[in-house]
């Protein structure tokens, strides 16, 4: 039953994965307290009315669901891991230096979803200790994870159903009990949080695009990027708007900053029940956190053994060092978790905006999907080379474009600053990076010019 298959390109004839595999995994990697909690940020640290907040996380999530998801149609077509993929835009080195960014973005979803879920836990098992729970959702974690992609997309799609039914219900329960007059209505409207909010949901889309085509590896090359594509963004923007409007409500009717705590108070009878799936879910779901950051250390370790092909042993290996490693964060991460979450998006967002341009464009626009796959596996990196300066070279001007318009809490950029903390930073990046990239792709004397297809 394990999973054959690491980070090496999946044959032609084991491509049967399916549109509605994909729409079920995307539904429900959403399906988390943790997607609750980045909801709650809209009305609790931006202050924004439920109805404004919940307009701002949906465009959002609309926007950055696009950039997403395109990432997720170039793995039926290609068959490989999204970083394995960047090696056409990087070089082979190159690349494991996006590798190394897309890793801890793994792994601190991974942490944030084990200290989320032991809060959820705890709070409708006080007995049960946090320390515990957070170990156990690690060894459940562990287990999906060694088994692989098939049993990962079954346990999750599981969970969209039941969480998805139990955030509709938690939804009309605390509308039906009553909501305290004006809370709906409490806080302002600011262009500085509006647009603030729309980049939280922006980031949560965007965060998933290193490794987005690791699930849609398995489609057939033939007819499933259309597909990949549009069962990716329904699943994770429909999933991701659900969730965070439950947040939202939170945020606007419950009274603390402790946002399960106030979940758990607002639904009354229903709370033992969400808080209890909620755990499972982050349990279960976060093994496609570690398999995906499991991908991404084999993918580095690769880089530096040309030809080697890890297989199932050398997963497994890797999957229980991960989780470990991960339990011993998340034990020490407990106190100002949502304040360091909060910094934690805001700064992955500023990373990975130009990294997602310049792979779009050198995709879609530059070879058109025309990648020679073998050769991201030979030494030297065959057409690809080693590094790929001029790629190199734009990311890290993209990343220094950013700066004047970041929005941090030790930083406020000086354009930031002078339009009023609107962070428009994101932006900034997608523009200068692809627009960049695509005049340096295309000089005759580009290492990133377009190659035919040999795969």
């Amino acid at each position: 039953m394990l999973e054959q298959h690491t980070i090496g390109p999946v044959p032609e004839s084991e491509r049967t994965g399916t549109a509605r595999g994909v729409l079920g995994i995307w539904l429900g990697i959403n399906m988390l307290p943790l997607t609750v909690i980045t909801g709650a940020l809209a009305t609790t640290l931006f202050a924004l009315p439920f109805a404004l907040a919940l307009l701002a996380l949906a465009i959002g999530n609309l926007v950055g669901g696009v950039f997403m998801a395109l990432h997720a149609s170039q793995g039926p077509k290609l068959g490989v891991p999204q970083m394995i993929q960047a090696r056409g835009q990087f070089g082979t080195k190159g690349a494991a230096l996006v590798a190394l960014v897309a890793w801890v973005m793994f792994m601190g979803f991974y942490i944030s979803n084990l200290v989320v879920g032991a809060q959820s836990l705890h709070g409708v098992l006080p007995a049960v200790d946090p320390v515990v729970a957070l170990i156990a959702a690690a060894v459940v974690s562990m287990g999906v994870t060694t088994v692989g992609l098939k049993l990962i997309k079954l346990v999750i799609t599981v969970g969209a159903v039941v969480i998805g039914l139990l955030v509709v219900a938690s939804f009309a329960w605390i509308l039906v009990s009553g909501v305290p007059e004006g809370a709906l209505s409490a806080g302002h409207f600011s262009v500085t949080a509006f647009v603030s909010v729309i980049a939280v949901g922006a980031v949560w889309q965007i965060a998933y695009a290193p490794y987005v085509s690791d699930y849609s590896r398995y489609m057939p090359s033939a007819s499933g990027a259309r597909s990949a594509f549009w069962a990716t963004y329904a699943g994770s923007v429909i999933s991701s708007v659900l969730v965070m409007a439950l947040g939202c409500l939170v945020g606007a009717v419950a009274t603390g900053d402790d946002v399960i705590g106030g979940l758990a108070a607002l639904t009354g009878g229903l709370s033992t029940a969400i808080l209890l799936a909620f755990a499972a879910a982050s349990a279960l779901g976060n093994a496609g956190n570690v398999y995906c950051a499991v991908l991404n250390t084999l993918t580095v370790a690769e880089t530096f053994k040309p030809g080697w092909r890890p297989g199932v042993r050398a997963r497994l290996i890797t999957c229980g060092v991960l989780h470990v490693v991960g339990v011993v964060v998340a034990l020490g991460a407990s106190d100002g978790f949502i304040t360091s979450f909060t910094n934690f998006l805001t700064v992955l967002l500023y990373i990975l905006v130009p990294w997602s341009a310049i792979n779009l464009v050198d995709y879609f626009v530059i070879r058109d999907g025309h990648y020679d796959v073998a050769a991201f596996f030979k030494p030297g990196g065959g057409p690809y080379g080693t590094w790929n300066v001029s790629a190199l070279a734009v990311y890290a001007v993209g990343l220094a474009a950013q700066i004047p318009f970041m929005v941090l809490p030790m930083y406020v950029g000086p354009v930031a600053t002078a339009i009023g903390g609107i962070d428009l930073a994101w932006l900034v990046g997608l523009a200068v990076s692809g627009g960049l990239f695509l005049l340096v792709a295309r000089r005759p004397d580009a290492t990133a010019t377009p190659l035919p297809a040999t795969d």
